[in-house]
């Protein structure tokens, strides 16, 4: 109509923002990896494969459901507060437009995104490892996705999602991700009970697989937190830094907590604290200072340290702590956001938000409290509710007595890490079959004995 300005054209995205943005894709996609070598090298031997394996197929999976469905439910652009709409289903006008974010053609953007889904439920399968069925599982991961993630991630991060409308600040995923997955993981592990016990011990069959996942996911939470900037700029720049300092206080402080109660450092409480401290920043990292960080990194090795013992007082089995590091830390993570959150960081891109408590603005930590509030509830009643159901419809998540006894690579793969542990789990079954009931009579080459399981007392 006469009169009325032209609609502003938006320029073409610069392509060092695109660029950035697809090689930050690739570094989460290589957390991923990093998540099962983490995982695989803490659990014991006869189920470490397993792991290794359900990382990479909930990177399959999960993309698949995206394109179909879950990034048109995240995303979409013409849906109410509380969940997208069909807008993009099968990509449906993803193109080289820049409808979802100013900074990026919508492709780029779709990517970059279906990498934080498709880690979310494999950090979840970390609190029942060594006991879940694979098949189950992978029928999980498709619905809790669909169910629990995109929702989530929605509130937060899509134009009409009711807690950016609030105003909750969430940089990089602690609720949609951390939050998300920790508290489905202590959903499953209080669902599914605990593991059956056998004479070999609970502890990590390899600190090597343990260290290299943990520089893995260091290497790629670059991309994670400095991706989601969504461009090339100094607010990318803010978040890689605080990541790196955060990650490393988180380290050297669980180190030290270890050392002052048991008089000797742990390569495993490092690793672990690394990934807490990397956890704690972050929905902050794109939005505090660096020396702020310092605290998410403290904080988040401290709190964290002591979380995850909680399950030895609490008799829970959270098998390698995805509640007591993702869901402990993001809701810690989420909490220091609403108090250190800095308006004049936040603007290193152009964005302007009020900031937290140190910026004067307290009631940051009331919208900090309803996201964390959300997420926590939410991911913790549906994931019950997916279990509950699919156990009824005969998918049942938790693996057999006999299955635990000789390690989910065995019974659901036939395959294993190690070539050693194809031949213990072989002497074992002969054992069992034939009566004996004389281990020692049966050549091996681990310590581990596999005696008939019982439950946990």
């Amino acid at each position: 109509m006469a009169g009325e300005a032209a609609p502003k054209e938006i320029p073409p995205p610069a392509a060092g923002d695109v660029g950035f943005v697809l090689i930050s894709t690739a570094l989460v996609m290589i957390m991923i990896a990093g998540l099962g070598y983490f995982y695989a090298g803490m659990a014991r031997d006869k189920s470490a494969l397993s792991l290794m394996l359900i990382s990479l197929v909930s990177l399959s999976i999960v993309m698949i459901q995206w394109f179909v469905i879950g990034y048109s439910l995240t995303f979409s652009t013409t849906s109410g507060a509380f969940l997208g709409n069909g807008q993009f289903a099968f990509f449906m006008g993803v193109g080289g437009d820049q409808t979802v974010i100013a900074s990026l053609p919508n492709l780029a953007y779709a990517l970059f995104q279906g990498m934080f889904a498709a880690i979310t439920p494999a950090l979840a399968v970390g609190s029942i490892a060594e006991r879940f069925n694979l098949i189950p599982m992978c029928v999980f991961m498709v619905v809790w996705t669909t169910l629990v993630y995109d929702p989530i991630a929605y509130w937060h991060w899509g134009a009409n999602g009711w807690l950016n409308a609030l105003g909750a600040l969430d940089f990089a995923g602690g609720t949609p991700v951390h939050i998300a997955s920790g508290y489905a993981g202590l959903a499953l592990a209080l669902y599914c009970g605990k593991r059956r016990v056998s004479d070999d011990p609970f502890k990590p069959h390899s600190m090597s697989s343990v260290i290299l996942g943990t520089s893995l996911l260091w290497f790629g939470w670059y991309g994670f937190n400095g991706g989601s900037a969504g461009a090339a700029n100094a607010r990318a720049a803010l978040a890689m830094v605080t990541t790196t300092l955060a990650a490393a206080l988180g380290g050297l402080t669980w180190l030290v907590i270890d050392y002052v109660r048991d008089r000797r450092v742990s390569a495993l409480g490092f690793c672990s604290g690394v990934v807490s401290g990397l956890v704690a920043i972050t929905p902050a990292c794109g939005h505090v200072s660096p020396a702020s960080s310092l605290a998410f990194g403290f904080l988040g090795g401290f709190v964290c340290n002591y979380a995850s013992r909680l399950k030895h007082q609490l008799r829970f089995d959270d098998t390698l702590d995805a509640f007591g590091i993702h869901g402990v830390g993001g809701t810690l993570g989420g909490f220091l956001t609403g108090i250190f959150a800095d308006k004049a960081f936040i603007a290193l891109d152009g964005t302007e938000k009020l900031g937290g408590a140190m910026s004067g603005h307290p009631m940051q930590i009331v919208y900090q409290l309803a996201s964390i509030g959300a997420g926590i509830g939410w991911s913790f009643f549906v994931t019950l509710a997916i279990a509950f159901i699919m156990d009824k419809c005969g998918l049942k998540l938790r693996a057999s007595a006999e299955d635990e006894e000789y390690g989910m690579d065995h019974a659901q793969m036939g395959e294993f890490v190690h070539d050693y542990v194809a031949d213990r789990v072989s002497n074992s079954i002969e054992m069992k079959r034939s009566g004996s009931r004389d281990i020692a009579a049966v050549p091996r080459i681990s310590d581990q004995s596999q005696e008939p399981a019982k439950l946990i007392e």
